[in-house]
């Protein structure tokens, strides 16, 4: 019996979910296209001063419940990766001070992608990433699920 409640147990995947917001200001700018050919595409987010965003984060892993805690991950651990990340992103010009977006443009996509490749591996043994989602505003986000 107890081989098979703890099973069951493992076999239960759970969702969840921390939610944080960090402020940065962005640039989106291709060095290959002029100056007319990145305002077509990006608009006035294309200025040399960039542009703020009062941005959100959601991170949402994926895991067995544990039979002792009754979590799948403590949420305080949770909150100090992400800590761990946004403190590269804090109060930064995205494109300038992380090195990461050096080649690439700052978009809310490409942000879901760098949360996560910068968590994928700071997880507990049987948690899974499942979801980091980016807003820039109330109304715009992107998602990205590896």
């Amino acid at each position: 019996y107890n081989e098979y409640k703890s099973y069951l147990s493992m076999s239960k995947s759970v969702l969840v979910t921390r939610i944080e917001q960090f402020s940065a200001t962005h640039r989106l700018y291709v060095p290959s296209l002029s100056d007319e050919e990145n305002e077509k595409t990006f608009g006035k987010s294309s200025g040399i001063h960039g542009q703020g965003h009062n941005y959100k984060v959601e991170l949402q892993v994926r895991g067995p419940v544990d039979e002792v805690t009754g979590m799948v991950m403590d949420i305080a651990d949770m909150k100090q990766q992400m800590a761990n990340v946004i403190s590269k992103l804090d109060h930064k010009f995205i494109d300038k001070d992380v090195p990461y977006f050096s080649d690439k443009p700052s978009t809310a996509e490409n942000i879901c992608i760098y949360f996560w490749e910068e968590l994928k591996n700071n997880l507990p043994d049987g948690v899974n990433l499942n979801k980091v989602k980016i807003y820039e505003n109330d109304k715009s986000y992107a998602f990205y699920k590896g």
